[in-house]
């Protein structure tokens, strides 16, 4: 089947509102944040990726989110988990903090995925090669393709990366609809307002 893709600025611009109370929407951004140290299921998705566990973030303590600059977010993070803040995870702080806000007046649950899991999955173990190379990106697509999830070459307002990503994420939470999916997770660790952290695929 060939996807349907839409682009929307914010998360409020989705048409989440129609979905089936059945339905899983997928997200790709940590949801559920702690009052201090390190989420656990960022811990798991680091390992099941082995080399590509990096390109999962350690996601920090929600005060560190709630600074106004690096310089202080960094010097936050250092005194609740004794580690730095890296400036590639602080670039995320304006989606995390929305998709934060978002998640509790959702007209859906989101449920959180990280689409280098997804691409394990569908590969059956962890690529070999980034998303920021040609050869990543072919790859991604034809798994995507084998999976039945025909992509349009190019879509105005994202990326290639990113496109494969959300298709990816969808492809998640197809399996999350149908009870099929991985769930990483520490059920002894709740985020800050009692909700779950886990990371499916």
């Amino acid at each position: 089947m060939t996807a349907d893709v839409a682009v929307a600025p914010t998360l409020a611009g989705l048409p989440l509102a129609g979905l089936p109370p059945a339905e899983a929407v997928g997200i790709d951004m940590p949801l559920g944040l702690l009052a201090e140290g390190w989420r656990v299921s960022d811990r798991l998705a680091r390992a099941r990726l082995g080399r590509r566990g990096v390109t999962v973030f350690a996601i920090p303590p929600r005060p560190v989110w709630l600074a106004d600059s690096y310089g202080e977010a960094n010097r936050i993070c250092r005194e609740l988990t004794g580690k730095g803040l890296a400036a590639q995870a602080w670039g995320l702080r304006v989606k995390l903090l929305e998709a934060d806000a978002y998640r509790r007046g959702s007209p859906v649950p989101l449920c959180e995925v990280h689409p280098e899991l997804s691409f394990a999955a569908l590969a059956g173990a962890p690529l070999a090669v980034s998303k920021r190379t040609r050869e990543g990106l072919a790859l991604r697509r034809d798994l995507l393709a084998l999976a039945g999830i025909i992509l349009p070459p190019r879509i105005a307002g994202a990326a290639e990366n990113d496109l494969l990503d959300a298709a990816a994420v969808a492809w998640s939470a197809r399996r999350i609809a149908a009870g099929q999916a991985v769930t990483l997770t520490d059920p002894t660790q709740r985020a800050d307002d009692g909700a779950e952290i886990a990371i499916r695929y």
